[in-house]
């Protein structure tokens, strides 16, 4: 299996250079008057402090109602404003000033929420969704104060390995490039994969045990240039323009989520503008997005929101200019379509679809060969798409249903061919696959009282595929089929219920169970999850939580084609079942300071471990191979059900939210990952890094303000990774001398560790809010001291040592975006 490396040879060696004419006219006098019109306009606007509207809906966490008679406080001015929610549960703050602010919402028997370091442009409305919880306490018993809980997961349920994330995050993280993933890599226990890719590695677990979900419902693998199988690609599909905050995951997680071993991207998308429209321009290194957002008539409260993008190298690359070798393209959209009713509840249409390639020629002059890799022709190409449909109602006054029906489908190919000395090309791989799957989920939530709320629900899926991989063997001197199945289809049932009971504000349990069945071989399992959470004090709390996961093995796996000839093929590890891990978590969570005005300073400790079983491992032989040590879960061998793995440590993030313009998050891990194959033995798997920590800041200055009418932010931002090398397979040199091929000792698989990873990235923006539109300039330069970290190692048959291949060196991508 061929992992395409998209980007790797890159480098920017180009400038955009933009020119603006001024024609004149000749008619002076009347053009004079224009201009003092146009300037006595502009100066009389600019006298005006920039501002912003912020409105938004409160809602009910458990049943999403709507909550009429709210207060919403803007805490932020002075003097403090606030108002009343409408019957709707709909409020609207008119001529707020740009910048950061904090709301603080509130209701009778309803925690208060404190929501801090909001940030209003002038390019766009503000529009909100505010959960509120209600408290179980009696009002003649406590007055509840309002915390800030900036990390707080949106999904009620789950109480450790689990916090939410912004969009605004996601942009303003030095290298994150608006990726949740890339993201995810400042969080404890989260490492890198690659460079060059959004490949992440969760407490030592293979990179294909995480799971994605919009809006509910699983989805494929989001990301460009990904391959069969995985949960990673190159650069994300999803546009920053659709996404609001979400929640991230990493064990032990709540029943609803089935399927996923390691951990959980739940993806919620944003509604449009359903009082005026809005639009944003983004041209940059990576690509160039537009996205427009509004309402469809006056008066209704429906909306819509899209996002398309197309890839700048594409686009350079089809008007003749040279960036790089190969060719690398890629386009996607986005959208969401919002539509409610006045009586049969709300009905959204979402989707998003990418395709992504690459391409490669073969050097044609043999004079100009200077390895074997001159004379390889590659062609790489991956499509993704989903697009689903949900309706949302309330069941009476305590229940709460939301139904999804969904449709996606994903083909990824490769063909590889080698120029023989005749300069003919002789066919050396052939990959195509095909997924389809159609998914429908119902999910109610019933809300018995303040304590008792039980979540329920059943996810049914239908899968087909198309896969075929034919390799070159170099003794039959021909293709030979590996994987190969048409038309196949089979289905996938889950089932799920979780009960939630809050004994009193401070003490509350989970407890559920996940049912998941795969018809193509009947393999079926009940999951047991369960926490529980103590804020014994109002800024500490203790956590517990178990659960039992399950996860399929990649399709490409299952229909493994072996035997003798084309003719004569069996699919051994049909019947291959799930590969199992059982999380156990303790933590213990400390907030320095909790109101609104202090320093939200928060510390977190973690402490996990996971014992995994069912791990695919060789059927026919005693050796080393377990499937968890593939990039892609894929393996063309016989395998069996047999391998175990454990993965444990300890975490620790310190981090302080927004605070007067300044933010840090520091975390830091302590893990081993190990595995034992047929051969009995334990020792580390191929992602046993050992130790990591990630250091995170970034500070805002606000400047021009003394000039009416501008309102300039000034942002820098850094992030320094460290963490072990991951773990290779020694070469026997000797025998490799001798052979004049790699010969690895498989006796010692994984007992040596790639050099230390460390990387700085740096970001700067400059942000200038203007009276109808927000303009931000930005420069990531990754891996900012050109680090030369160690991605793998090989034996050169022609130097007779080793090579090294080396990740991304230091990679500037400039960006500048514009909404009104």
């Amino acid at each position: 299996m061929t992992i395409v490396r998209a980007f790797t040879s890159l480098t920017p060696d180009f400038l955009l250079s933009i020119r603006t004419r001024i024609v004149g006219g000749a008619a002076l006098g009347p053009l004079l008057l224009t201009v003092l019109c146009w300037l006595l306009t502009v100066h009389c606007v600019a006298q005006r402090s920039l501002t912003q509207t912020i409105r938004g809906t409160v809602v009910d966490q458990s049943l999403q109602t709507p909550i009429p008679g709210a207060t919403v406080a803007l805490v932020s001015v002075s003097p403090v404003r606030g108002l009343i929610t409408e019957p709707d549960g709909s409020f609207r703050l008119t001529d707020v000033p740009v910048g950061r602010h904090t709301l603080k919402v509130s209701f009778v028997g309803y925690k208060d929420a404190m929501l801090t370091n909001i940030t209003l442009d002038t390019g766009k409305e503000l529009v909100l969704t505010i959960a509120l919880q209600e408290s179980v306490a009696q009002l003649n018993e406590v007055v509840v104060k309002a915390t800030v809980e900036k990390d707080k997961p949106l999904n009620e349920m789950a109480t450790v390995s689990a916090r939410t994330f912004s969009v605004e995050e996601t942009a303003r993280f030095a290298a994150a490039l608006n990726d949740p993933a890339r993201m995810a890599t400042a969080y404890a226990g989260v490492v890198g994969g690659g460079d060059d890719s959004n490949v992440i590695v969760i407490r030592g677990n293979t990179p294909t045990g995480l799971l994605w979900r919009m809006e509910g419902v699983e989805i494929p693998n989001p990301n460009h240039f990904a391959e069969v199988g995985t949960a990673s690609g190159g650069i994300s599909i999803l546009s920053a323009q659709l996404l609001a905050n979400s929640d991230f995951m990493t064990g032990a997680f709540p029943a609803e989520y089935g399927n996923a071993l390691s951990g959980v991207f739940d993806l919620k998308l944003r509604r449009g503008n359903n009082a005026k429209r809005e639009h944003t321009v983004q041209l940059g290194f990576l690509g160039i997005d537009v996205s427009s957002e509004g309402p469809f008539a006056k008066g209704y409260k429906g909306s819509y929101l899209f996002n398309y993008r197309y890839s700048t190298l594409g686009l350079m690359s089809r008007l003749g200019l040279n960036v790089g070798t190969g060719v690398t393209t890629f386009q996607d959209f986005s959208f969401n379509v919002y539509l409610p009713t006045r009586k049969a509840g709300t009905i959204t249409l979402f989707g998003f679809g990418g395709l992504s390639g690459q391409e490669t020629a073969a050097q044609r002059d043999s004079t100009r060969w200077k390895s074997e890799s001159d004379r390889y022709q590659d062609r790489f190409y991956s499509n993704t798409g989903a697009v689903g449909l949900t309706h949302s109602m309330n069941v009476g006054k305590r229940a709460y249903l939301k139904t999804v029906v969904s449709a996606s489908g994903f083909r990824n190919g490769f063909d590889n061919d080698y120029l023989t000395k005749t300069l003919e090309l002789s066919p050396r791989d052939r990959e195509s696959y095909s997924i389809q799957k159609t998914i429908a989920s119902s999910t109610l939530t019933y809300k018995f009282s303040a304590r008792h709320t039980l979540r329920a629900g059943v996810i049914g899926t239908n899968i087909t595929y198309n896969l075929n991989q034919q390799s070159y063997n170099g003794t039959l001197k021909r293709l030979v089929t590996s994987v190969r199945i048409a038309d196949q289809s089979t289905q996938t049932l889950q089932a799920f219920g979780q009960w939630n009971y809050r004994l009193n504000d401070q003490l509350t349990f989970n407890a559920g169970l996940h049912y998941l069945r795969l018809a193509l071989n009947g393999s079926e399992v009940l999951e047991p999850r369960g926490s529980i959470r103590w804020a014994f004090r109002p800024n500490q709390s203790v956590s517990v939580g178990y659960g039992q996961h399950s996860q399929t093995q990649n399709p490409a796996t299952y229909f493994v084609a072996l035997g003798p000839s084309d003719a004569a093929l069996t699919s051994p590890n049909r019947n291959l079942g799930f590969t199992r891990a059982q999380h156990l978590v303790l933590a213990y969570d400390y907030s320095f300071n909790t109101g609104p005005d202090e320093r939200p300073l928060r510390l977190k400790t973690e402490a996990y471990y996971q014992a995994l079983s069912g791990i695919p491992i060789s059927a026919t032989a005693i050796n080393t191979f377990a499937l968890i040590n593939t990039m892609t879960g894929q393996s063309e061998a016989a395998l069996r059900n047999g391998g175990l793995g454990r993965n444990y440590g300890a975490e620790l993030t310190l981090e302080q939210f927004m605070y007067r313009n300044a933010y840090f998050l520091w975390s830091s891990s302590l893990y081993w990952s190990q595995y034992q194959a047929s051969d009995r033995v334990w020792r580390s798997n191929r992602w046993d890094g050992r130790y990591a920590t990630s250091f995170l800041a970034g500070k805002e200055w606000s400047v021009g303000q003394s000039r009416p009418g501008r309102d300039d932010v000034i942002g820098l931002n850094i992030k320094l990774n460290f963490f072990g090398g991951y773990r290779t397979t020694p070469l026997n040199m000797t025998a490799s001398r001798q052979q004049k091929r790699a010969v690895f000792y498989n006796d010692r698989a994984y007992g040596e560790a790639l050099p230390d990873y460390f990387r700085t990235d740096i970001r700067f923006s400059w942000k200038r809010n203007r009276p109808r539109s927000t303009r931000t300039l930005s420069l990531d330069i990754q891996n900012a001291t050109n680090n030369k970290n160690v991605f793998s190692q090989n034996y050169d048959a022609n130097t007779g040592n080793i090579r090294y291949n080396y990740q991304l060196g230091l990679l500037p991508i400039l960006s500048y975006k514009v909404a009104f």
